[in-house]
C-alpha cells in the first residue's frame, strides 16, 4: 500500500484528500507547517508527496528546490490557488512531478498520483500510459479516449470511472468500490451517483462494455 504524504495548512482541502485517499485504498501523513514538513519529507518513506505552495514557516517551492538539491526523487504534486504560467513553470523547472490549482476535483488527482506512482515503479515495469480492449482505447497521459478510431469526449470523472473499470477488467467492482476509487468520499450507499455516470459512459463508449451484475455491482468485459 502506498504511502503519501500531504503538505497542506489548510484543514477543509487536507480533509478532504486525507479522507479521499483513504476511500482510494492509500495511507497517508498530513503535516501543515513547511519547515516541519521538510525535515519529515527528507527522512520519510513516502512514495509521494503531495505538496502545497503556500505554506507558513517556509513555502512549498522552498521545500521542493532543497529536496531535489539534496537528491530526493520521490514524486510531487504540488497545489496552489495560484495559476499563472510562470507559477506553474516554476514549479515544473524546479522539481515537480505535476501541478494542479485549486479547487480540483479528487478524480483527478487520484488519476494524477496513480500515474506518477506507476512511474516510479520498479525498473523491471514498464509504467503503462495506454489501456487498449477491443477497439476501445484510454490514453492515460493525453487524458483521451477513443472508440474505433473515433473521440469520445469524458468528462473527468467519466474518465476516471472508466480507467478503474478496465484496471479491473472482468472483475465486479460494487458501488462502494467505485465511490471509494473514483470520488474517494463516503457517499450514501443508497446514492445512484455510480448508476448515473455509468448510463452517460455508456452512451459515449457504447452499451456492451459495462456490464450490470444485478445486485453486486458492473463488470468490465
Amino acid at each position: 500500500m502506498s504511502h503519501i504524504l500531504i503538505i497542506e495548512d489548510d484543514p477543509r482541502i487536507s480533509s478532504f484528500i486525507v479522507k479521499g485517499l483513504k476511500s482510494a485504498g492509500y495511507t497517508s501523513t498530513l503535516i501543515d507547517e513547511g519547515r516541519s514538513a521538510y525535515a519529515l519529507a527528507k527522512v520519510g518513506n513516502f512514495d509521494l508527496i503531495i505538496l502545497d505552495v503556500g505554506l507558513p514557516g517556509m513555502d512549498g517551492f522552498s521545500i521542493m528546490r532543497a529536496l531535489r538539491a539534496e537528491g530526493l526523487k520521490t514524486p510531487i504534486i504540488m497545489l496552489t490557488a495560484r495559476d499563472s504560467v510562470s507559477d506553474t513553470l516554476e514549479g515544473l523547472e524546479n522539481g515537480a512531478n505535476d501541478y494542479m490549482t485549486k479547487p480540483f476535483q479528487f478524480a483527478e488527482l487520484i488519476a494524477r498520483i496513480r500515474l506518477r506512482l506507476r512511474d516510479t515503479a520498479s525498473d523491471d515495469t514498464t509504467p503503462t500510459s495506454q489501456l487498449t480492449h477491443r477497439d476501445l482505447v484510454l490514453n492515460i497521459l493525453s487524458r483521451q479516449v477513443s472508440v474505433a478510431g473515433q473521440s469520445a469526449e469524458l468528462t473527468t470523472r467519466e474518465f476516471a470511472l472508466l480507467e478503474t473499470l478496465m484496471r479491473h477488467k472482468n472483475q465486479v467492482l460494487s458501488r462502494e468500490q467505485l465511490l471509494g476509487q473514483v470520488w474517494g468520499v463516503d457517499f450514501d450507499p443508497n446514492s445512484n451517483i455510480v448508476d448515473v455516470y455509468i448510463r452517460a459512459l455508456r452512451k459515449k463508449i457504447g452499451e456492451d462494455y459495462i456490464v450490470t451484475v444485478r445486485g453486486a455491482g458492473y463488470r468490465f468485459v
